[in-house]
C-alpha cells in the first residue's frame, strides 16, 4: 500500500496533494498518505484503457472469465488484510465485511460464467432472401461493448460496490476496460483490492490498461475522468447530488455518454389492514431490523412506512425495537452529520412527532422514529426525502384509498414493499399496479434490505432512484449498461464476429430467422 494511484501495470508519481484515511470509530488518521491523481495520471489511465479496448473487446469469453475468477480468488487469498483495513476505515463489523467479500467474489464468478457462456450478446441472424421483392439483405446483429468505463466506488459498500464490485465485474465481463475512482472514505481498502486486480490482469496476459485505480479526496479527479474523451460510460453509486453532477458533466461533453447513477431511495413500505391486524407486531419487528441494519446505511433502508387505522401495536413494537437498539458508529463523520441534519429537519416539521431518538449520541447513528398523518405528508414534500441513517417515518392513513393516493405522489424508488393478507388482495393488486411504475423491485412481504445477486434481480428504478430506470446495477442484466447493438448487413463471413457466423463455433443460443438456434 504505497498511496499511489494504479495506472495500468504501474503507478502514478507522488503529488503535492495528499490525504489520509480516517479510522471511522475514533477519528484517528491512518497511514499511509494517499496522493491525489494528477491530470496527467487521469489522462494516462484513460489512454491506456482506450488502447486496451482495441483487443479486450474482442477477447473470448474464456479470457474474461479467467480474469474475473482470478480476481475472486485473489480477494479470497488477501481476505484477512482487506477485511482488517476495511473494518478500520468503515467501522463495519468483521462478519458484515466477510459477508460482503463473499458477495463480491460470488458476483465476480457469476459474471465470469456469463462471459464464458456468451449468449448475453443476443446474437440475431436473418438470412438473405434474394427472391423477395424487394430483395431481403442478410442481417446479423449483436451487442458490442461501448469502451472504457469509469466506475465510482460507493461509501457504504467498500467491497461489493467498489473497486472490484458489481460495476467493475459487469463492465469487464462485457469487454470494457475499467478506470475506478476510489472512494476517499476507504482508500486503503481500495488500494489492497486494486493491487489484486492489477496483479491478475498481468497474470492472465491481458493488456495493462484493462484496469486502473485513481485516488482523490475531492471531486476534481472524478470530473476529469467523466470529461475524458476516452471514457464511454459511467457507473456511480452515491448521493443524488453527486450522481446528478456527473450526469450534467457527461451531457456537456462534445460526445455525451451514459451515466448509470444509483442515487438512493426511501423504499416505502405499505402495510394493508388485514396484514396489520394479523401480523402488525411481526412486521414491525422486521421493519426495525431493516431500518437499523448497517446503522441504516443501506440504499434499500425503509425510510417510509404507510399504515391504516389500528396501527397502535405496530407503532409500539416498532418504537420499542428502535429504542432498544444501541447507537453505533457511522461510515464517516460527514454521513453522521448529514444524518443529524435530516433528523433535525423531520423534528422541526409541524405535524410530525418523534417517538424515538430524542437525543442523538455524539458522532454515532442513533435510531429515530417519527410519525405523522397523510395531510401533513402532503403538505410537506421534504418528508418523502431520504434521510441516510437508522430512521423511518410512519404515515397514518385514514383509508386504503388515502394510502394509494400518497403512493401515487411518490418519486421513483429502488423498492416498494407490500404487506397484505388474503382479505387485502384486491387492494394489493391496485396498489401494486400503481407502484410498478415507481419502483424497480416490488416486494410482497419481507423487507427491502438484502439484494439477491442473480439473473432476475433488478436493483434500479425510475428517476431519481437512478439516472436511468431501464437498467440494474446488480445481477447479470447489469452487463447491458456497457453495450450497444451493432448490425452487419451483407457482410462476408470472414468479416463477421464469431458470434454471428453460420458455423456458430462459440456454441451460442441465437435467434435465427425469427426462431431459435441452439448452441448445444
Amino acid at each position: 500500500m504505497n498511496g499511489l494511484s494504479i495506472i495500468g501495470a504501474g503507478y502514478s508519481l507522488p503529488s503535492t496533494r495528499t490525504f489520509r484515511a480516517v479510522e471511522a470509530a475514533t477519528g484517528t488518521s491512518l497511514e499511509p498518505d494517499f496522493h491525489t491523481a494528477l491530470d496527467a495520471d487521469v489522462d494516462r489511465a484513460c489512454r491506456l484503457a482506450a488502447e486496451a479496448f482495441e483487443t479486450f473487446r474482442d477477447s473470448v469469453g474464456a479470457a474474461r472469465g479467467a480474469l474475473l475468477r482470478g480476481i475472486a480468488a485473489g480477494l479470497e487469498r488477501d481476505a484477512d488484510a482487506i477485511v482488517a483495513r476495511a473494518m478500520a476505515e468503515t467501522a463495519l463489523p468483521e462478519a458484515r465485511l466477510r459477508g460482503e467479500l463473499a458477495r463480491t467474489t460470488n458476483q465476480l464468478r457469476l459474471f465470469a460464467s456469463v462471459a464464458e457462456e456468451g449468449s448475453w450478446v443476443d446474437a440475431r441472424i436473418e438470412h438473405a432472401d434474394p427472391q423477395r421483392t424487394p430483395p431481403k439483405p442478410d442481417l446479423r446483429s449483436m451487442l458490442r461493448p461501448l469502451g472504457p468505463v469509469a466506475v465510482f466506488g460507493a461509501s457504504n459498500f467498500p467491497l461489493a460496490f467498489s473497486v472490484a464490485g458489481g460495476d467493475t465485474a459487469s463492465a469487464l465481463a462485457s469487454g470494457c476496460p475499467v478506470v475506478v475512482k476510489a472512494h476517499p472514505a476507504h482508500p486503503g481498502t481500495s488500494a489492497l483490492v486494486g493491487r489484486v486486480v492489477q496483479r491478475v490482469v498481468a497474470e492472465t496476459g491481458l493488456t495493462e490498461g484493462v484496469f486502473s485505480l485513481l485516488f482523490d479526496a475531492g471531486i476534481d479527479v472524478g470530473l476529469a475522468l467523466v470529461r475524458h474523451p476516452a471514457i464511454a460510460a459511467v457507473g456511480f453509486t452515491g448521493s443524488r447530488r453527486g450522481g446528478l453532477a456527473l450526469v450534467v458533466e457527461a451531457s456537456r461533453r462534445p460526445v455525451p455518454i451514459p451515466v448509470y447513477a444509483e442515487m438512493g431511495s426511501v423504499n416505502p413500505v405499505f402495510v394493508l389492514p388485514g396484514a396489520l391486524a394479523a401480523r402488525g407486531a411481526e412486521i414491525a419487528g422486521a421493519v426495525a431490523g431493516s431500518v437499523t441494519l448497517g446503522v441504516g446505511q443501506f440504499c434499500t433502508n425503509p425510510g417510509l412506512v404507510f399504515v391504516t387505522p389500528g396501527a397502535d401495536v405496530f407503532l409500539n413494537t416498532l418504537a420499542d425495537a428502535l429504542g432498544g437498539t444501541v447507537p453505533a458508529s457511522m461510515l464517516t463523520s460527514a454521513i453522521c452529520d448529514a444524518y443529524g441534519t435530516g433528523v433535525a429537519r423531520l423534528t422541526a416539521t409541524p405535524g410530525v412527532t418523534r417517538l424515538v431518538g430524542e437525543s442523538l449520541a455524539l458522532g454515532q447513528g442513533t435510531p429515530a422514529l417519527f410519525v405523522t398523518d397523510a395531510a401533513t405528508f402532503r403538505a410537506h414534500p421534504h418528508l418523502a426525502d431520504e434521510v441516510f441513517g437508522p430512521t423511518t417515518l410512519v404515515v397514518r392513513c385514514a383509508t386504503v384509498e388515502e394510502m394509494r393516493d400518497l403512493a401515487g405522489r411518490m418519486e421513483g424508488q429502488l423498492t416498494a414493499t407490500l404487506h397484505a393478507d388474503a382479505q387485502d388482495q384486491a387492494e394489493a393488486a391496485r396498489l401494486a399496479a400503481l407502484l410498478e411504475s415507481r419502483a424497480g423491485r416490488l416486494l410482497f412481504g419481507g423487507v427491502p434490505t438484502g439484494v439477491e445477486v442473480g439473473h432476475a434481480i433488478v436493483h434500479g428504478g425510475p428517476f431519481p432512484a437512478t439516472s436511468d430506470g431501464r437498467s440494474t446495477s446488480v445481477g447479470t442484466r447489469a452487463i447491458l449498461r456497457w453495450v450497444r447493438p451493432v448490425c452487419w448487413q451483407d457482410a462476408p463471413a470472414a468479416l463477421l464476429p464469431a458470434a454471428l457466423r453460420d458455423d456458430n463455433t462459440l456454441g451460442l443460443r441465437r435467434s435465427g430467422d425469427g426462431g431459435w438456434e441452439s448452441g448445444a
